[in-house]
């Protein structure tokens, strides 16, 4: 089955049967019942607003017509910013007074893949309490519809990125004097979304002015895994050596994930963008940082050098957007090179961290054409080890996660997602999957090797305590 219905939206492969793949009619279902959502948490005689917009998928105009159709069924009035980033329709949300937005994106997912991300009035995702009303509503299939008289209107601004970069430019820690003094060079990877289309449009305005493009394209056919990892960025690695740049860039198809490349050619490592980020932030700012439970310990090492405090969260974007809101967090994100940077906005932004990276880059006291790669040097280096033990369907995984937890329980365990288990500077972390009888297994150390041989060793844990 390749529809997965969750608290933040539904996502899912285009074509197929109806529930079982992202059919037109599951679209107009799940859209009709966002809709409804949004009604039942306003005044019934308000006139609801809500922005659209999209990533550069093939699938994505079709998405497009069916959830604009089905708003304006519902009597809601619809901005249609097109061509758009997840963090612009977050924004766009607060700027324009509306009631909620949807993003029509699968993020990091193949072409053959698309979803809808929905958004709260402040442009933030929305809570699992509130996308379990959601889901609720969906299945009762109790839509009403406007008749003509009531249709919502159809508005499409091109606007938001021209406004989006602004917001960034006018961040107090964006030092665009200092990015453009040291004339960097950037090679970028966009992926053939609309990153091709934002990104350039954001480096000359922070002062770059040598940018050598690799799938700018808005077109929805991505050359690669849209997933930045270092095993799809090999062309990206040899284009910075080729062209003697500074630094790659590398965004997800909806813009929300950032990945760099050292001027080596070398991954500066996708847990190490937030980093990176923090320790700028922090160098100016002191407070608190947050990033959930799978995520680096070297956000941890580098808030405690400044005599800040560090929390984590359950993994997903809108656990960490709590916590950082439980402890006032002034810097947080996911390791997997999101950024959310609250002086901006409560969601994970890859145009706020390429401004606030290159802004650290530029103030950073290495050799101009060494600089990233010494900035990284500066960090501790950690290796995150990601496996799976596939379970019969049969088993209690909780059980199994309970038997874990009493067996490591002299060590510091945190259990507010899975179980995760500390030693001295390394851990382990354990979830189970809600869609399959799996438990994930992430597991950290200063050296592969022994990340490895740790995770491998609670894998064995759990094949004895299945045993028993």
């Amino acid at each position: 089955m390749t529809l997965i219905k969750s608290i933040s939206g539904i996502r899912g492969t285009i074509g197929g049967s109806v529930g079982e793949n992202l059919t037109p009619e599951d679209i107009v279902k799940f859209a009709s019942a966002y809709g409804q959502w949004l009604k039942s948490r306003n005044d019934v005689t308000a006139t609801l607003k809500v922005v659209i917009g999209r990533d550069a998928r093939i699938s994505g105009q079709m998405l497009n017509y069916l959830v604009v159709g089905t708003l304006q069924g519902l009597g809601i009035n619809v901005i249609d910013i097109g061509l758009s980033t997840t963090p612009t329709v977050e924004i766009a949300v607060p700027m324009e007074g509306a009631h909620g937005g949807i993003i029509l994106t699968a993020s990091h997912n193949p072409k053959e893949w698309n979803a809808l991300k929905l958004l709260n009035e402040k442009g933030e995702f929305i809570s699992a309490e509130d996308g379990a009303n959601l889901l609720s509503i969906a299945e009762s299939g109790s839509a009403k519809y406007q008749t003509v008289g009531k249709l919502g209107t159809y508005i499409q601004n091109d606007t938001y990125f021209e406004k989006h970069i602004k917001h960034v430019l006018g961040l107090e820690l964006v030092n665009k004097e200092a990015i453009t003094k040291k004339n960097f060079k950037v090679v970028i990877d966009c992926v053939n979304s609309t990153g091709g289309i934002v990104l350039p449009m954001l480096l000359k305005e922070l002062g770059v002015t040598e940018v050598v493009e690799l799938y700018c394209e808005p077109n929805g056919h991505f050359p690669h895994n849209p997933e930045p990892l270092p095993e799809n960025l090999t062309e990206i690695s040899a284009a910075v050596k080729k062209h003697n740049a500074d630094l790659g860039i590398v965004v997800d198809p909806d813009v929300d994930r950032l990945a760099l490349v050292s001027e080596d050619g070398e991954m500066f490592g996708e847990e190490y963008t937030l980093v990176a980020v923090a320790d700028y932030v922090l160098k100016h700012t002191k407070g608190s940082t947050v990033s959930n439970l799978s995520s680096t310990r070297a956000l941890r090492d580098v808030t405690e050098s400044y005599g800040c405090d560090y929390f984590a969260s359950s993994v997903g974007e809108v656990n960490v957007v709590d916590k950082m809101k439980e402890v006032g967090a002034i810097i947080g994100g996911e390791g997997n090179g999101g950024v959310i940077y609250p002086a901006s906005h409560y969601g994970r932004d890859a145009l706020v961290g390429i401004a606030l990276f290159l802004s650290h880059l530029a103030t950073f006291n290495g050799k101009t054409k060494k600089a990233c790669s010494e900035l990284r040097s500066t960090y501790n280096s950690y290796f995150i080890s990601k496996n799976k033990i596939e379970l019969t369907p049969e088993i209690n995984v909780d059980l199994v996660l309970t038997k874990i937890h009493e067996k490591y329980k002299k060590q510091p365990v945190n259990t507010i997602d899975g179980v995760k288990i500390e030693f001295d500077k390394e851990w382990v972390h354990l979830r189970k999957s809600n869609t399959e009888p799996i438990i994930r297994i992430y597991s950290e150390s200063e050296s592969e090797t022994t990340a490895n041989r740790l995770a491998m060793k609670i894998i064995e844990d759990i094949k004895e305590i299945i045993k028993s």
